[in-house]
């Protein structure tokens, strides 16, 4: 396996309508490795990850290792609720024949439903007809379907009942051992943090801090991080 960074940024700033949002973002995501973003609202966290999908303009460098696969899991998904589509027809948008997708694909997309825990019946609903948790296990599905090298996962358990938030992290777990997919995600609880990402980097506008957790989210990191009082609403670290 390389040992090149699957991502690396340098210097990344933003700033929108003359506000800026980053300001000199630098960190690397190894492969297999599990990298959390950690940092309040309105920190540029979703800013980031969509300036790395190059979606927003910025400056500074983010370089991707060649040919890496990216799947993408939004914190929000909206749907027109009068758009006649169904599940299936949102899948066969990765089929190279959507009128006539293969045994394979079709294989392959039943093993990524199970794996999220969806009963193969989700794919005759129309998107509209989803709840919240059937709609994140679907685009975690979805981001799966191509075995990409890196997952971004923006906020993955929202809207998802209390139950399956611990089984969607140990499915991201299995997949990064299992595949060597590299995990970066938002994440706004501390204990997700401490038990299943490598490396974390904490955002606020620019990083306070970054390294392994049980190295870098210590007191004043968290007190900088959140503010006095946010620090003590936060303070649920690993256990002792």
């Amino acid at each position: 396996m390389s040992h090149e960074p699957v991502l690396t940024v340098e210097n990344l700033s933003v700033t929108l309508d003359g506000v800026q949002i980053l300001r000199d973002v630098s960190f690397s995501l190894q492969p297999g490795e599990a990298l959390a973003v950690l940092g309040p609202n309105g920190a540029g966290k979703t800013v980031l990850f969509r300036a790395l999908l190059g979606l927003l303009p910025h400056t500074g460098v983010v370089r991707w290792r060649q040919d890496t696969k990216i799947g993408y899991v939004p914190q929000r998904f909206s749907v027109d609720r009068s758009a006649p589509i169904t599940a299936m027809e949102f899948f066969l948008l990765q089929s190279p024949s959507f009128w006539r997708p293969s045994a394979e694909f079709v294989a392959h997309l039943d093993h990524e439903l199970t794996l999220v825990g969806l009963d193969r019946s989700v794919l005759r609903k129309n998107l509209a007809e989803l709840s919240g948790g059937e709609t994140q296990r679907l685009l975690l599905a979805w981001a799966m379907l191509e075995h990409p090298g890196v997952l971004l996962l923006d906020e993955p358990t929202a809207g998802v009942d209390a139950g399956f938030e611990e089984n969607l992290y140990a499915l991201l777990h299995r997949v990064q051992t299992e595949r060597g997919t590299s995990l970066l995600l938002i994440s706004h609880d501390l204990s997700v943090v401490y038990r299943y990402a490598q490396k974390v980097v904490c955002l606020n506008k620019s990083v306070v801090c970054q390294g392994a957790p049980v190295q870098v989210l210590n007191p004043e990191a968290l007190a900088t991080l959140y503010g006095e009082s946010g620090y003590y609403h936060h303070e649920h670290g690993p256990a002792h």
